[in-house]
């Protein structure tokens, strides 16, 4: 089927078939996995209420694919993500990691050209080199939403190089509560005219 800009409907049944509209044949979660690797777009409804579902969906794609072993989502991202719901930053969370998610597509497809330029040794370098960016990009990410640190003995002194950067990411802290602040004044500007 030819892709188009509009995405496939997708039709979830009380029994939970789910019925592709465009090839108007029953499908399931691993095709629909096929699907998002291939880019495809699609909107999941339920058949009966109408209902929006494509979050839960995909949701399910995830859980199937760490239940065969595919382990892509660590236990400590996991955990640190379920700690966010509820959480006065749950609503920065999605864009945060929407933008984290961009930049290591972004960074994968460098990683492959390099990969493809240097095919052998080399290639296995940029591999380890491109790894250890990614782990620090993430770490120093979620850093700024925890801004206390797990892990470290109470007392315990920090070393230079660990003032400093708990200096940066107090800083960062403080820059991003306020520019939360001034939001939420402008916010309440707008309401107050409303």
């Amino acid at each position: 089927m030819a892709k188009t800009s509009e995405p496939t409907i997708i039709k979830k049944y009380a029994n939970r078939r789910l019925y592709n509209t465009g090839t108007s044949t029953y499908v399931t979660l691993e095709d629909l996995a096929v699907m998002v690797k291939g880019e495809e777009d699609f909107v999941v409804f339920d058949a009966k209420t109408g209902e929006d579902i494509t979050r839960s969906v995909l949701t399910q794609i995830i859980f199937e694919q760490e239940g065969k072993g595919q382990n892509l989502l660590p236990v400590t991202f996991l955990r640190q993500l379920i700690r966010f719901y509820g959480d006065s930053m749950q609503g920065l969370v999605p864009s945060f990691l929407e933008y984290s998610m961009t930049s290591l597509t972004k960074e994968q497809e460098k990683l492959r050209s390099q990969m493809s330029e240097a095919f052998g040794a080399t290639a296995f370098d940029a591999i380890e080199d491109q790894v250890k960016r990614n782990t620090e990009m993430f770490e120093r990410a979620m850093k700024m939403f925890m801004p206390f640190p797990t892990g470290e003995t109470a007392g315990a002194a920090p070393s230079a190089g660990a003032a400093k950067a708990e200096k940066s990411e107090t800083a960062d802290l403080d820059d991003m509560k306020r520019q939360l602040e001034d939001m939420q004044k402008k916010i309440n500007q707008l309401s107050d005219k409303s």
